[in-house]
């Protein structure tokens, strides 16, 4: 299981995806995040992982601003009801803590038991940033690349519109 941030890196570089990686102290909240990071290029994410009522995992990436309806995205999916799945889970499956969920986790997915969805939003971006495996980091990549990295880890992602909740 990958878990520094330079084995991540090594692992996107032998992909030959291109990075920029930007140190800061940890952050545990996009709010938190966004006070370090606010000058980065591309779109800021934020990532939720679920758990669905059928015990199938996701891990859904997107724009940092969207306040997420679950129950409408979950319907959207096809999916059970979602629920945020248990830190121990997310330890387990995707090797990582809480506050440094990211889609470049799904590299230590092997058993391809979580799908990931990215909103289309994001993917229309073109770039986007996100924790390299820990909170102390944010790494730079475009958004066709992170696509190109999960299909290298075993993951199709669902590319789609995810729903709000009104403000």
């Amino acid at each position: 299981m990958l878990r520094a941030i330079e084995e991540i890196l090594t692992h996107l570089e032998g992909l030959k995806i291109a990075t920029e990686t930007f140190h800061h102290p940890a952050v545990f909240t996009v709010e938190e995040s966004l006070v370090h990071t606010a000058h980065l290029p591309g779109a800021h994410v934020k990532n939720l992982f679920l758990k669905d009522k059928k015990d199938k995992l996701w891990l859904v990436t997107c724009r940092h601003e969207l306040r997420v309806d679950l129950t409408a995205l979950s319907r959207r999916l096809g999916a059970a009801r979602f629920s945020f799945a248990r830190a121990e889970l997310l330890r387990e499956v995707l090797g990582v803590e809480p506050g440094a969920v990211t889609p470049l986790a799904l590299v230590n997915d092997t058993a391809c038991r979580v799908q990931p969805v990215l909103d289309e939003g994001l993917v229309a971006a073109g770039r986007l940033n996100c924790h390299p495996l820990q909170n102390t980091a944010s790494t730079v990549l475009a958004t066709a690349d992170l696509v190109r990295f999960m299909r290298a880890c075993g993951h199709d992602p669902v590319v789609s519109a995810i729903d709000t909740v009104p403000a």
